[in-house]
């Protein structure tokens, strides 16, 4: 399998799931957000980790954390869904 190049994008919703999850930090609180199961949350973060080949979060006993590279990438994620919604909203208002 061909190596990706560095700057090729993962699936859109594997970073709105991971955007959603490191806000609540909690698979369940992103899940009810984005009307899918706990487990499909966590799915798409597992693949996201395997696409980035970094973890992004620190799985404890009932909690998650961020780690370094899951907060640069949160910081990203936020900013730009945030550009995305204010963009969208602007093309939706009558003009």
């Amino acid at each position: 399998m061909p190596d990706k190049p560095l700057d090729h994008l993962p699936p859109l919703p594997l970073l709105a799931a991971f955007e959603a999850a490191a806000r609540h930090l909690s698979f369940t609180q992103a899940a009810e957000e984005r009307f899918v199961t706990q487990s499909a949350i966590s799915r798409q973060i597992r693949a996201l980790e395997e696409a980035l080949g970094v973890p992004l979060f620190e799985r404890r006993h009932r909690a998650l954390a961020l780690t370094e590279d899951g907060q640069r990438l949160h910081a990203a994620c936020a900013a730009a869904l945030n550009t995305l919604r204010v963009a969208v909203r602007t093309v939706r208002e009558p003009h």
